[in-house]
């Protein structure tokens, strides 16, 4: 044989093997054997939320999820985005404004976020909602009766909280300089403030861990934000994602009354780079396993299969998660476009390194 034929013939099937093992379908991706997911500290309902996730989404995998909880999501996302953490619970204000970038979106005028154009999106879960804490036996009623009183603020570690005192306060008419700010680092640190008679106003999520301490150390009650449709409005105008939200007296912790609240959406997320199988791996544990998580924690009840994709979301959808949820008629037709303009946001990230 011709050593030009017999070259040919040794190094063509070389190279196409070479080639071929840099295809990795996503049914031949191995799977980890473990995965982190990051969140706020224990205490939070992001904590909470992040527990059950992990223990429903390990289950019959060959990988364990473990939580990894930081301060606050704004120091956590950016270990998000360069792939340091595997998975993270976030809240759909805080993904618009990092994803986006403080070049392109301001709240409030201000984006203190770092960008994170690489963070994507695996599910829409449980509505968030938080709302204004105050002694049990305050005279405040309110949003309106907090004029002059301390209200803790800043929330360096936890941004969201302070999109949430600015909504707050813009709904009810009202300015930074109509409280006295008591500035706290985070959420947790907020309430020890209001327990420790520093602050006479605080922040917390509705059935937060740290919310039950509180109250059975010195009793605790959320006060009323502006809920008037023109208070409606303000809210809004002020934080796009934000809407009023009605309890009942009794409904959780702290709800002493009818207790007008703010809501907005938890995400649970990624970072493009994880492999599709891994990711498709969790999603389905979680949509199988859906009702094992009601029995978790309160805020689980709005964590649903139909919940799961909107046209409302902030950031784009994980590529590996699409051909899931459109097998399962979860994926609208127009989710196709809403995907297409959330990716041109960050055109530079549309493709996987």
């Amino acid at each position: 044989m011709p050593v030009k034929l017999r070259w040919f013939m040794v190094s063509v099937p070389l190279v196409f093997a070479i080639v071929l093992r840099g295809f990795v379908p996503a049914s031949a991706q191995q799977l980890p054997r473990s995965l982190t997911l990051a969140s706020n500290p224990p205490g939070t309902v992001f904590y909470a939320l992040a527990s059950g996730l992990a223990k429903v989404a390990s289950e019959g995998a060959p990988f364990l999820m473990t939580v990894q909880p930081y301060s606050g999501t704004s120091t956590f996302l950016p270990l998000l985005n360069n792939g340091e953490v595997d998975f993270g619970i976030n809240n759909a204000v805080d993904m618009a404004l990092s994803h986006q970038g403080p070049e392109r979106l301001k709240i409030g005028g201000r984006n203190p976020f770092q960008h994170t154009p690489n963070v994507r999106l695996v599910m829409r879960g449980s509505i968030l909602m938080t709302a204004l804490l105050v002694r049990k036996d305050a005279p405040m009623k309110s949003i309106h009766d907090i004029r002059g009183k301390r209200l803790t603020g800043e929330y360096p570690a936890q941004l969201a909280n302070w999109y949430n005192l600015f909504g707050f306060l813009a709904g009810a008419g009202m300015k930074w300089e109509d409280v006295k700010i008591v500035p706290v680092p985070a959420v947790n640190e907020g309430i020890d403030a209001l327990v420790q008679g520093r602050a006479d106003v605080t922040l917390s999520a509705v059935d937060a861990a740290k919310v039950k301490e509180a109250d059975a150390a010195i009793g605790v009650r959320h006060i009323s934000l502006d809920c008037s449709p023109e208070g409606e409005k303000r809210l809004r105008g002020a934080v796009p994602g934000y809407y009023p939200y009605w309890l009942k007296r009794g409904q959780a912790t702290g709800i002493a009354e009818d207790t007008c609240v703010n809501a907005y959406d938890i995400y649970l997320t990624t970072h493009r780079g994880v492999p599709d199988r891994t990711v498709a791996t969790v999603l389905k544990n979680l949509w199988d396993g859906i009702d094992k998580l009601a029995p978790l924690h309160p805020f689980f009840k709005n964590w649903t299969r139909q919940r799961a994709v909107d046209t409302e979301v902030t950031i784009p959808y994980h590529p590996a998660v699409q051909p899931f949820y459109k097998e399962r008629g979860a994926w609208p037709a127009a989710m196709d476009e809403v995907q297409r303009k959330l990716m041109s946001l960050n055109p530079d990230s549309a493709v996987k390194k």
